[in-house]
């Protein structure tokens, strides 16, 4: 059995589902729209050239979740994942998946993302093994801080070989599906790296390494 990894935001889906959320939190009313977004974009933009510190959008991202229950906001996003993102994510993607479950590779999503809206989506996927950024939950409410080593860069290789060592695994035939540069450091750590609508730096790297060039619609 050979894994199947992938990620989600551009990957998957077409879009980042973090910065849906946040279009979702304007909506429930739990941040000013114009300056959150605002914000949002700002970031999201230093992660697309890869000068993005995660720990910054965590910060600001979190923010509005702080003495909310996790029960109370997955209450929401499962909804939030059937209207907003059901719709985007890749007919190709779905394809590809059930492919590797044929082939009776075991699937796992690895994400920059939190693991409340990493999950969920997952799920819709019929996938159920993700790796994602852990949120904080002290007296049963989120904290809007972080935990472990956050699922961004090099961080996404030191929480897969943490899972693959709890789960006796390894990466032996692995294939790895990203449209990022920022996944750079996992795709030359895999046998299989494959990229999914490339960004211009991924793209040039992929042509160069002679890796299969994915457009996924």
């Amino acid at each position: 059995m050979a894994l199947a990894i992938f990620d989600l935001d551009e990957t998957l889906i077409h879009g980042d589902c973090a910065s849906l959320w946040s279009e979702q939190m304007v909506r429930l009313g739990w941040v000013d729209g114009e300056s959150f977004l605002r914000r949002d974009k700002e970031l999201m933009d230093a992660y697309g050239r890869g000068h993005l510190a995660m720990e910054d959008y965590m910060a600001f991202s979190l923010e509005p979740l702080i003495g909310r229950t996790p029960e109370e906001v997955a209450h929401l996003v499962g909804p939030w994942v059937e209207d907003f993102i059901e719709p985007i994510i890749f007919s190709d993607a779905t394809k590809t998946i059930a492919a590797h479950r044929k082939a009776g590779d075991r699937i796992l999503v690895i994400s920059a993302s939190g693991t409340h809206l990493v999950a969920p989506i997952a799920e819709r996927l019929g996938i159920d093994e993700i790796l994602g950024i852990e949120l904080e939950v002290a007296h049963g409410a989120y904290t809007g801080k972080t935990v472990g080593t956050l699922t961004y860069r090099e961080g996404k290789i030191t929480r897969l070989l943490e899972w693959l060592d709890a789960q006796e695994e390894n990466l032996e035939g692995a294939s790895f599906y990203s449209d990022s540069r920022n996944d750079l450091p996992l795709l030359l750590k895999v046998d299989f790296p494959h990229v999914v609508n490339p960004d211009p730096v991924l793209l040039e790297q992929a042509e160069k390494a002679g890796w299969p060039i994915h457009i996924w619609k």
